[in-house]
């Protein structure tokens, strides 16, 4: 059987006739094809080289992608030979690798990136499952349809975890590309699920940065490099990752495979989170903050935002600077204080006043005695209501007289001398001289 040449359509296996070129590689090429049986579109894929090795690892590639069925894997439909040539037949995706997205690109946001390695996840854990691992998973090996789904593509070194050869050919080289290679696989050991997981986290590295978590002159370098080096964190490269992506990237690489998740739980942990979402937004508060006082809790300038009760009067604003929860005992304490330095003021004016009018009068007129009346006392404790201010002759007796001059409770008060003008001492009854302003 020739290759069909420009325009010219080959029937392979007398069912699948090749329609246009996809792709070729070192070991065969893909073709577009349409199924004349099932009346659908498919996917070959021929191999070129004859070589045993290369026949016995397309062989592996169709057992082990015949023995999964799932959504984000390329499923296979068919596998044999037509006059010498093995053939793939596989599920036709209509899309693009994820290498191309990358090139065209660059980097992606983190959301799409961890989309896409949530599909990839799944889909290595469905493998795994069956006992599978792929062993070369990179972006060239993972599709994406124009729906931005997943699948992956080429289980052609792939290896059953039951099985017991080696990961190294007949020639002593290590199957899969240095990029993408985990740390164990580098040093010759076997490959496990772990090594899968290790390379998700290498694509998905290259998704967030743009570039694979290890670069060097020679695959030797870059394969070092897997082993003893640690890579720079994502989100140091890419300022837009979020602090947790970038941490799980690096999980995803750790160097002891026993430290890495497996694929489910990468699948269940990428899919779960809300990349969209900023991740310094504060929380929200759901309950109010009791306030201190709960009968004046503070406003936003400090003064009380309820007011006092209706029967009682409402105390003045604090000054500027002093707490709400302080201003009534000091308004109480100014008051009062206020009060007794009136009383002290009036008491004092009264006194100059009786003072004057006895050096108006000579000298000669008695000094009166306390009224009839009883005399209030003033003490520190009075409120200003309390407070009565007697008149200025009294004040001024009550200063100036001895404390035995003061009629005690019990005794009854002595009577007023009488004057022939009807007047105490030649003054009027507020103290003062009727003398006072007359002329000779």
């Amino acid at each position: 059987m020739s290759e069909s040449g420009m325009g010219v359509h080959v029937l392979l296996a007398d069912r699948y006739q090749l329609e246009v070129l996809l792709g070729s590689g070192a070991m065969g090429e893909v073709w577009r094809a349409a199924d004349q049986v099932l009346g659908r579109p498919v996917a070959i894929k021929l191999l070129k080289a004859e070589d045993t090795t290369d026949i016995e690892r397309f062989r592996m590639e169709a057992q082990t992608t015949a023995r999964l069925n799932h959504p984000h894997v390329v499923g296979v439909y068919d596998f044999g030979s037509d006059h010498g040539r093995l053939h793939l037949v596989m599920e036709l995706v209509n899309g693009w690798t994820l290498a191309r997205e990358r090139s065209q690109r660059g980097s992606l946001a983190p959301r799409e990136a961890a989309a896409i390695a949530t599909q990839v996840a799944r889909g290595l854990s469905a493998a795994h499952r069956q006992g599978v691992i792929h062993r070369d998973i990179k972006p060239a090996n993972i599709m994406l349809t124009t729906c931005r789904t997943v699948k992956i593509t080429d289980f052609g070194i792939a290896r059953f975890t039951d099985d017991s050869t080696g990961t190294a050919t007949a020639g002593g080289k290590i199957l899969g590309t240095a990029d993408y290679l985990a740390p164990e696989r580098a040093l010759g050991r076997d490959a496990q699920p772990a090594s899968d997981v290790y390379s998700l986290g290498c694509v998905l590295y290259e998704l967030l940065t743009g570039h694979p978590p290890f670069r060097g002159a020679t695959s030797l370098a870059v394969v070092q490099q897997h082993v003893d080096t640690a890579p720079p964190p994502p989100h140091r490269l890419n300022a837009g990752t979020p602090r947790q992506l970038s941490d799980y990237v690096l999980r995803l690489l750790a160097k002891e495979p026993a430290q890495r998740p497996s694929a489910e739980e990468a699948a269940e942990w990428l899919g779960a989170q809300e990349w969209s979402r900023a991740p310094a937004e504060p929380a929200e508060l759901t309950e109010p903050t009791e306030p201190l006082d709960p009968a004046e809790p503070p406003g936003p300038d400090g003064r009380a935002l309820i007011p006092a009760p209706p029967s009682a009067p409402s105390p003045p604003p604090p000054r500027t600077g002093a707490p709400a929860a302080h201003s009534r005992p000091r308004n109480r304490r100014r008051r009062a204080s206020k009060a007794l330095l009136g009383g002290a003021a009036v008491a004092l004016f009264a006194a100059a006043t009786a003072l004057g009018a006895a050096l108006n009068s000579g000298g000669d007129t008695p000094a009166p005695t306390v009224p009839p009346r009883s005399s209030p006392t003033r003490t520190a404790a009075s409120t200003p209501t309390d407070v009565t201010t007697p008149p200025a002759s009294d004040t001024a007796t009550a200063r100036g007289a001895p404390p035995s001059a003061v009629p005690s409770a019990r005794s009854a008060p002595p009577k007023p001398k009488k004057h022939k003008d009807g007047q105490h001492g030649g003054k009027d009854r507020r103290g003062k001289d009727k003398t006072k302003g007359r002329k000779g």
